[in-house]
C-alpha cells in the first residue's frame, strides 16, 4: 500500500514492472472515495509518453525513487482505456473493464467502495497529498519531450549485368597484287636471256598474298564500385499539445477570476 505521504514520491516518476522493465513515468493517482487511500496509478506510456494506462497500486511498493507494481509491462500497456479527463472520476463500467483486465474481484471490490458512500475513484486527494496538508496549491503543467527513432527508408542495391555493344575500329592490311615487268634486251642481259630454248612453250605462278582483320577480345578490370551510407542531419518540427493546469479565485478583491500568472 502506497502512504499519502509517498504520493510526491511516486508522481513524475518511473514505474517498474515486476521483472524490472521501465513501463513508463505515473501522471496521476487516483483515491478512493470511501477510504481516502490511493488506488490507482495512471501511467504514461508508448512513445513520448502520450498514452496512460491505469495500474492498481494497492500492492505496489516505492524502490527508491521509482513505483514498482507488480503486473507485468504488457499488462498494464494493455490496460483498457480511461479518460483521465472525464471529471476526476472512473465509470462503474471503466471501473468494471479495470478489474476484470487485472483479475481484481469485482463484485467485493464494489460493494466495498459503495458502503456507506458513493462509489467511484476520485483524483480530487492527489492534490492533498501533494501540499501535504497545508493550505497552498500546486498548478502543474506538461512537458514536450521530443525524441527521434531510428527506421528503414528505403533500400539501395548495386547490381551487375552483361551488354553487348558494336565497336568499331580502323586497322590497315596489306596484300599482295600482280605487276608485269617488261625490259628490252640488253648486253647487261642478253646471256639470261639467250640461256633456254629458241622456241619453247613455258609457264611461271606466282602466289599472292594478302592480310585480313583479326578480332579477338580479352577481360581486363576497368574499376572497382562500392555503396556507402552517409548520414545527413536535417531539422523538422515537431508539434505536439501539452496540458496545463489554470487557478481560479472567487471572492479575492484586487485578482482576476483566472490567474494565469504562472503560465
Amino acid at each position: 500500500m502506497i502512504a499519502h505521504e509517498q504520493i510526491p514520491t511516486v508522481l513524475d516518476h518511473p514505474v517498474y514492472d515486476t521483472d524490472g522493465n521501465k513501463i513508463g513515468e505515473a501522471k496521476h493517482v487516483f483515491f478512493d472515495d470511501v477510504t481516502g487511500q490511493p488506488e490507482w496509478v495512471s501511467v504514461a506510456t508508448g512513445l513520448f509518453g502520450t498514452s496512460e494506462s491505469f495500474v492498481p497500486i494497492h500492492d505496489a511498493s516505492v524502490v527508491e525513487d521509482h513505483l514498482k507494481v507488480p503486473y507485468a509491462k504488457n499488462t498494464v500497456k494493455d490496460a483498457p482505456n480511461v479518460d483521465v479527463d472525464a471529471g476526476g472520476h472512473l465509470s462503474e463500467d471503466e471501473e468494471h473493464r479495470l478489474y476484470e483486465h487485472y483479475g481484481i474481484d469485482w463484485d467485493e471490490s464494489w460493494q466495498q467502495a459503495n458502503t456507506p458512500g458513493e462509489g467511484g475513484w476520485a483524483q480530487a486527494g492527489t492534490e492533498q497529498a501533494r501540499r501535504g496538508g497545508d493550505d497552498a496549491m500546486t498548478r502543474s503543467e506538461e512537458r514536450m519531450h521530443v525524441g527521434t527513432e531510428r527506421r528503414e527508408a528505403g533500400r539501395a542495391r548495386l547490381r551487375k549485368y552483361v551488354v553487348t555493344e558494336e565497336v568499331q575500329q580502323t586497322v590497315p592490311v596489306r596484300r599482295e597484287e600482280v605487276r608485269v615487268e617488261r625490259e628490252p634486251i640488253t648486253d647487261a642481259n642478253r646471256d639470261d636471256a639467250m640461256a633456254g630454248p629458241d622456241i619453247s612453250e613455258a609457264e611461271h605462278e606466282v602466289i599472292l598474298h594478302e592480310e585480313r582483320p583479326v578480332v579477338e577480345t580479352e577481360t581486363v578490370p576497368v574499376e572497382r564500385v562500392r555503396m556507402s551510407a552517409q548520414e545527413h542531419t536535417d531539422e523538422e518540427t515537431v508539434h505536439g499539445k501539452v496540458r496545463k493546469e489554470r487557478i481560479d479565485t472567487e471572492g479575492v478583491e484586487g485578482v482576476e477570476g483566472d490567474d494565469r500568472r504562472g503560465s
